[in-house]
């Protein structure tokens, strides 16, 4: 559809994803194994039928353009394509995107193609499968001049997205960013499976070009959930799309750990086996994963593993993971490694006294996130026993009581966390 243009928002620091973001942007971090968290929107745009997709990015975005650049080869004759569109400095303007707002209205001037005339704005760093089409047929026949799509939230949630309140033609009539009050938003509760809940913005929109022109072009308002949605419903015809299924914001340590074990679930809510539907990602021509005499429940191994003779519980073992004998991992995501090691180079390392990639043997790990290329020696226990909730480790982090190990850090044998 070469009328509709996707922009991805990539550019956030993700300060509360920290460690996991010490050395990438947030829409960079490994998901599931295999994946990244930027292949969902991606795949969403792609699987909708919209193949003009561009990707704002600004801090630590190596990792991310080098994802992009490799995974996403658009064909010469489809005249589609995904695109890194990178912070600029400029002779009149010497700062960086000041928040999401910003950052499209700065990169307006790339957006001039005159047969575009509606943009999608997504967020890079959410879990969700939705068809994008039907949201833009909604937006036409509605004849709205901007769409928000919105999900049903528990009054739990409700202080960390935009609450919004709608008429019976889901006209959105009130919007409050994050409130920490929820009085200042009892009047727009709804109904719903015979509980009490909200209309949470996605922080998914669709604009009418012009609109969206206009609405930036104004003034300089950064950020488009505290300012321009609450300004197009004074100005501009604003609705909101339900979409009723599963969506998550990935914003914090625990929920990027509990939504990527939930897929361990025998149901899992995210559907990664709809080869009608497929989550999208660099191919890279791995070995089938191998197992020793290893006892696998409820887990997740990713191609190009070798794990032997241990025990796997309710965990995510990433590509090229390597497990040594008699280990035991539970509750654990361990994202895996970006290349192998030979025998000889493993052998080098050892004399060393470095470990090699991935974990040694006689290891307990449990409630744990293991960045790429980590190095854990033999004899290792990370089982926080006194349940800390924070803390700041030598070579590890601990967030609401999971242990977290930073890319390429090394914990020697024996260790215990």
């Amino acid at each position: 559809m070469k009328e509709v243009l996707c922009v991805i928002l990539g550019g956030g620091r993700g300060t509360r994803l920290f460690p996991l973001t010490k050395e990438r942007c947030k829409p960079a971090a490994p998901i599931f194994g295999k994946y990244r968290l930027i292949d969902i929107p991606v795949s969403n745009c792609l699987n909708s039928g919209f193949n003009q997709i561009y990707i704002l990015t600004q801090f630590l975005s190596e990792s991310l353009n080098k994802h992009i650049a490799r995974t996403y080869k658009m064909e010469s004759f489809n005249k589609g394509f995904i695109e890194i569109m990178a912070a600029e400095q400029s002779m009149s303007d010497t700062t960086w995107f000041q928040g999401t707002a910003d950052a499209v209205r700065r990169c307006m001037k790339h957006f001039n193609d005159p047969s575009i005339k509606y943009i999608f704005i997504l967020a890079g760093d959410q879990l969700y499968k939705m068809n994008l089409e039907e949201m833009y047929h909604y937006h036409k026949e509605k004849r709205a001049d901007v769409t928000v799509a919105c999900n049903y939230v528990d009054p739990g949630e409700a202080s960390d997205l935009g609450i919004l309140g709608v008429d019976d033609a889901f006209k959105i009539t009130k919007f409050v960013e994050k409130p920490k009050d929820l009085a200042r938003v009892e009047d727009i509760m709804v109904e719903h499976d015979g509980k009490k809940s909200f209309l949470g913005s996605m922080g998914i929109y669709l604009f009418n070009k012009n609109a969206l022109v206009e609405l930036l072009t104004k003034d300089q308002k950064t950020d488009f959930g505290k300012e321009i949605i609450p300004d197009a419903i004074k100005m501009k015809s604003t609705c909101a799309f339900l979409f009723n299924g599963y969506w998550r914001d990935i914003g914090t340590i625990k929920t990027f750990y509990k939504e990527n074990l939930s897929l361990t679930d025998p149901i899992p809510p995210l559907d990664m086996f709809n080869e009608e539907w497929q989550i999208f990602t660099r191919p890279r021509y791995l070995p089938p994963a191998k197992f020793e005499n290893c006892a696998i429940e409820n887990s997740i191994v990713a191609e190009g593993s070798i794990v032997l003779s241990s025990k796997i519980l309710r965990s995510i073992i990433g590509i090229r993971m390597r497990v040594g004998k008699n280990s035991v991992i539970e509750d654990t995501i361990a994202m895996g490694a970006d290349f192998y090691e030979t025998v000889d180079e493993i052998k080098k390392k050892a004399s060393e006294g470095i470990p090699s990639l991935g974990i040694g043997e006689n290891c307990h790990i449990k409630k744990a996130i293991l960045d790429k290329d980590v190095r854990i020696g033999d004899n290792v226990k990370i089982i926080n026993p006194k349940e800390i909730d924070d803390l700041d480790g030598p070579n590890y982090y601990i967030r609401d009581g999971i242990v977290i190990v930073p890319k390429n850090s090394i914990i020697p044998s024996g260790t215990e966390i």
